[in-house]
């Protein structure tokens, strides 16, 4: 229950900070030297985005609430209409496609190979470095509205890359939209929104994969619960802090935490 509760406020806070969600969850139980089947499994990863879906949502029901209608108006009336919502909807869906493409491919690689602790030392370098390079190119002052669909392609076919553990989500596509021209703070909101229908796609799978015991693994519910109401309370709050940092701040601060982070994995390992 208490590696649970440890998990699921790392999953809230990395989930947000460009610093990889994914590689923290393999990373924490491998620094700690725990070995339950359960918390180290991708299953478990999976169904704690839940809780950071949801704290996505309750973050952002405002935008969703435009969102969603307009989006569906755009069918209806087969055209945007100029109306910036109606574009900005089918743009977030649009970005959603090469990771969903992505994920149904290298299904088996996520789940096995792409989870080496060796690796996802290696990654979380690479994405520092990709995170580094991206937010010194220039000056960068476009909003969310100015997203073309090139763009929202580009900054999908990042995230895809993000399912390396260790890449990490949101900043391999903060990165993205801030080589396309976008702000700090648009740069995190429009990753920050495309990630909500592709953790809500992930998690109906994983869920499924669970309930039919395909995952592999015994689900502890009590953990589980735990586990994804950390995960909503640390991941509001990580939204929150990190919109209002980023307004003022680089993102120098996450290069470095990364390269920390890698170092002491790779100390342990071979220390082990």
């Amino acid at each position: 229950m208490l590696q649970a509760l440890i998990m699921g406020i790392v999953q809230g806070i990395t989930e947000f900070l460009p610093v990889s969600s994914s590689g923290h969850l393999i990373v924490v139980p491998f620094l700690f030297g725990w070995d339950d089947a359960f918390i180290k499994s991708l299953a478990f990863s999976v169904m704690l985005h839940i809780g950071t879906l949801a704290a996505l949502l309750a973050y952002f029901r405002a935008d969703w609430f435009r969102l969603v209608p307009a989006g569906l108006a755009a069918v209806r009336d087969r055209s945007f209409r100029d109306d910036r919502d109606r574009k900005l909807a089918w743009l977030l869906l649009a970005s959603t496609i090469p990771a969903a493409l992505a994920g149904v491919m290298l299904d088996t690689l996520i789940e096995t190979t792409f989870r080496e602790i060796g690796l996802v030392a290696l990654t979380l370098v690479v994405g520092g470095g990709l995170l580094w390079l991206a937010d010194r190119r220039g000056s960068r002052d476009k909003g969310v509205h100015d997203v073309t669909l090139p763009v929202a392609l580009a900054i999908g076919a990042a995230q895809a890359v993000a399912l390396v553990p260790g890449i990490s989500r949101s900043g391999i596509s903060i990165s993205a939209a801030r080589l396309a021209g976008l702000d700090r703070a648009a740069a995190a909101r429009f990753s920050f929104l495309m990630a909500t229908p592709v953790t809500a796609g992930a998690a109906v799978f994983e869920v499924r994969r669970l309930v039919t015991g395909e995952a592999g693994v015994d689900v502890s519910a009590g953990p589980l619960v735990v586990g994804m109401l950390a995960a909503f309370a640390s991941g509001a709050l990580a939204i929150s802090v990190l919109l209002r940092y980023l307004r003022t701040s680089s993102l120098d601060i996450f290069v470095w935490y990364r390269l920390v982070l890698a170092a002491t994995v790779v100390v342990v390992w071979l220390a082990r």
